[in-house]
């Protein structure tokens, strides 16, 4: 039998008492809702965080079915923020202190059969607790509630109970080792020692995965299950076994091809089969050196952002599609070649996407600088141990972090955290994140986050300068963030600025050779505490906003990868923006071969990828240096030598403006004056009429990206004429299965050419038709142009339209469509 959802049908109180532990029809008020559950929805900025630290409960009812009794019932929390007691019919079964794994309890013994029976959940919220990461100050909120799945499991007492797969010992010619860790219930070691212990054995099947990014197709050996083993099970003498297959002509999972297969083993009493336990696997070694990062043995830069796993006004609790869609961003939309797990573990359905992607995954354990007692620390190893065990199998994960975040060096308890990873995983490294040089290095990588780029400063410090041991590898694990916030409504320079310095930062790491690669601080806008962000209780370090709208630094990123064609101008060209208006510094960002740019539509330059300044990066950044061309020859007919004297001046003084002139400027201004008779008022004249371009017809610049010799996208900088908003809809059908369903709406003034338009910051109202609801306000302010909300399924199937307004814009229609998700057998 597979799994059993219990995502619905939960009564939730802000206020536990006592009364909820009753058994039978509860009295109280309780309100009607569905997991993934968020203990108190927030507005956008400007709440108090306290509002969410409570101590709340959850009651369901749950027939326990005739049919079950007998077997292992299995009950599985994927994640209660933050610490929780677990009643069932009034008696207290377990107790959870860790807001970032799951947790499991057989129930079995405890059920009353063929009845109703009442599970019911304390959970604490509150930020004193004596667990990770709480006792002292913390840089993101944590929320709280049943804000992940929950599910039965009904098993025969004889079945496997995890299996941990180690693919890693991969041949040149695709011939792989492979070691199956296989964990026996108490059932099977009873069973073993009765006369029939010579019927049990292990059948082990092994199938390719279809996926969007790695189709299975019809040539593929792999495509149905191939039988790749038999175990007796006649001389098992604890619950640990291990299996050792050898298998031809796999597949390896990499960046850009992440072929994944399913392992399945039958647990089998003669030929009975008691058990079925599967698993997605992939091929692949991950190994840090001193001179970098090897995936399959072939050296690869990483290039990553970190990612909070929280959402505007429901904090954690959001379902399955939205936490796969994050990671489409981070490998489709933003060309991020790998994520950190900041600063916890996070959702199986977010770990699985980065698995059929191809994204890497730097996972760490929970918290966030403070270190604390005997207790917190044990609390703290049993949340490396629970996140090793629950996550090992996932082919995206490279490395564990198994220190608390920016920690000081504690010996003795990172000797713990280190010996339960290598214990419990010996195919991985570990990683320790600190915010210090030279520290105790106990783990395999030194990593590190460095903070060293002001804007002045070099991108980033050699390798020697930061870590105590030369020969391991070293990880930038964040850089940026709190060194530059910048708002998506911010001015244009200063938006600029934010995008340059993770090129910067980037460009300076691609030349290190010795440097595995970085994570930068971070993916989006995230709501914190009080002592952190722009006292609206929002850090604006991300390259996105919180509805992961692209702010400029994205196409940093998004440039960097090939699939899709980037091409973005960094300025508005609009010269009121900038001070004494001069446009200041303009950069091409793009991945295409080069962009020629119009003026009015007269060609003035065809810029190059190798022009950039950037040569660290794959697509640098190409920074605009002309904005007149050839026009003062085909225009005023001035002579060519001429004409490139007054281009160089005008073009200079777009850039720097008056202020101060290096002497080439000023020599070549006295040339003209001198060697061409022209008058000072003629060369402001010129200055005016081809880049101030005041009081004269509308400055048009149109930019062509060209890929093997084909223009494959343009883009308009001109005046607005109209603007409208650009809509993307993850999804138009929303799936009712598990739980409920959730739509991303995100949301962009632009005008008739796609720019945005940043300070369009106006109202605008929702109104929702049909079988889905509005998560958040109906009402809502652009904020750098940008915006976005989200719509749940109810539980209904059907139509249903939402509809965008504003009084100066056209209404805008969404269709949505509400249907049944086709559950595994």
């Amino acid at each position: 039998m597979g799994r059993i959802y219990l995502n619905d049908n939960w009564g939730f109180t802000e206020e536990f008492s006592e009364e909820l532990l009753a058994t039978g029809d509860y009295a109280g008020a309780l309100t009607q809702v569905r997991i993934p559950h968020t203990c108190k929805e927030l507005p956008y900025n400007y709440f108090d965080e306290s509002q969410y630290q409570m101590l709340s409960g959850y009651r369901r009812v749950l027939f326990a079915q005739k049919e079950w009794e007998g077997k292992s019932i299995i009950l599985t929390f994927e994640g209660v923020g933050h610490q929780c007691e677990l009643y069932l019919n009034g008696q207290l079964l377990y107790m959870h202190a860790c807001g970032y794994t799951a947790f499991s309890v057989d129930i079995a013994e405890y059920l009353i059969y063929g009845e109703d029976n009442y599970l019911v959940l304390k959970v604490d919220s509150r930020e004193n607790l004596n667990v990770p990461p709480f006792g002292f100050v913390i840089d993101y909120m944590t929320y709280g509630g049943v804000y992940r799945d929950v599910y039965l499991e009904v098993k025969e007492h004889c079945h496997i109970t995890d299996v941990f797969v180690k693919t890693d010992n991969i041949a040149e010619d695709n011939h792989c080792e492979i070691t199956c860790d296989i964990t026996l219930s108490q059932g099977v070691l009873d069973a073993l020692h009765t006369s029939e212990a010579d019927n049990w054995s292990i059948i082990s099947y092994l199938s390719r995965v279809n996926t969007d990014i790695c189709p299975v197709n019809e040539a593929d050996i792999w495509k149905y299950p191939q039988k790749i083993g038999e175990k007796p099970l006649l001389n098992a003498q604890s619950e640990h076994i291990e299996l050792h297959f050898s298998i031809e002509n796999v597949q390896k999972w990499d960046e850009e091809s992440p072929f994944l297969y399913t392992i399945r083993h039958e647990l089998c009493k003669g030929t009975t089969t008691m058990d079925t336990y599967s698993r997605r696997i992939g091929f692949r070694t991950v190994e840090f050196k001193a001179e970098g990062f090897f995936l399959n043995g072939k050296k690869v830069k990483i290039r990553g952002l970190n990612r909070h796993q929280s959402y505007p006004y429901v904090g954690y609790a959001m379902p399955e599609s939205m936490q796969r869609l994050d990671a489409d961003i981070l490998k489709k939309e933003l060309g991020c070649n790998a994520v950190r797990t900041s600063h916890y573990p996070q959702s199986h359905y977010f770990v699985e996407r980065c698995d059929e992607l191809g994204l890497l995954v730097f996972m760490e354990f929970p918290g966030w600088q403070h270190i604390g007692d005997e207790a917190w620390k044990e609390q703290a190893c049993k949340n490396v141990s629970d996140m090793i065990v629950q996550f090992r199998n996932h082919p995206s994960i490279m490395i564990w972090g198994v220190r608390i975040n920016e920690s000081q060096d504690d010996d003795a308890f990172y000797e713990k955290t280190n010996a339960i990873a290598h214990a419990l995983d010996d195919s991985r490294q570990t990683g320790g994140v600190r915010n210090f040089k030279n520290s105790h290095l106990l783990e395999d990588v030194y990593t590190y986050n460095e903070f060293v780029h002001d804007g002045i400063k070099p991108g980033c410090e050699p390798k020697k300068k930061v870590t105590s041991d030369m020969k391991k590898g070293y990880l930038i694990t964040e850089y940026n963030g709190h060194m530059y916030p910048t708002k998506a409504f911010d001015w244009e320079e200063k938006r600029l600025e934010h995008a340059l310095r993770h090129v910067r930062v980037l460009d300076a790491v691609g030349k290190e050779e010795d440097i595995a690669g970085s994570f930068g601080w971070c993916m989006f806008d995230y709501n914190t505490h009080k002592d952190f962000g722009s006292g609206d209780r929002i850090c604006y370090h991300g390259v996105m906003d919180m509805f992961r709208n692209p702010k400029l630094a994205a196409s940093v990123y998004a440039s960097q990868q090939e699939k899709d064609v980037v091409l973005e101008v960094s300025s508005s060209m609009d010269i009121g923006e900038h001070p004494a208006t001069n446009l200041g510094s303009v950069y091409i960002f793009t991945n295409a071969d080069s962009v020629r740019m119009y003026k009015n539509e007269h060609f003035i330059k065809e810029y190059y990828s190798k022009d950039s300044g950037y040569k660290g990066l794959k697509r640098g950044p190409i920074l605009i240096d002309d904005f007149i061309g050839d026009m003062l020859v085909t225009n005023e007919h001035f002579k060519p030598k001429q004409a490139k004297i007054i281009a160089d001046a005008m073009n200079y003084i777009a850039v720097h403006g008056y202020q101060k002139f290096p002497p080439h400027i000023i020599f070549n201004a006295i040339k003209c004056i001198v060697q061409y008779r022209m008058k000072p008022d003629e060369l402001v004249g010129l200055y005016t009429k081809y880049v101030g371009n005041w009081g004269e017809t509308a400055t048009v610049y149109r930019f062509e990206a060209i890929k093997d010799g084909k223009v494959v996208k343009n883009l308009l900088k001109e005046p607005m004429h109209t603007i409208s908003l650009d809509v993307k809809q993850s999804h138009t059908t929303l799936m009712e299965g598990k739980s409920y369903d959730v739509a991303a709406i995100r949301i962009r003034s632009v005008d008739e050419n796609g720019n945005i338009t940043p300070f369009f910051q106006e109202p605008i109202m929702i109104e929702t038709e049909g079988v889905v609801e509005l998560i958040g306000p109906d009402v809502i302010s652009l904020k750098g142009g940008m915006g976005g909300f989200y719509v749940k399924s109810i539980g209904e199937i059907g139509k249903a339209k939402v509809y965008l307004k504003n009084a100066q814009l056209k209404t805008v229609t969404l269709d949505f469509a509400v249907a049944k998700e086709k559950q595994d057998d």
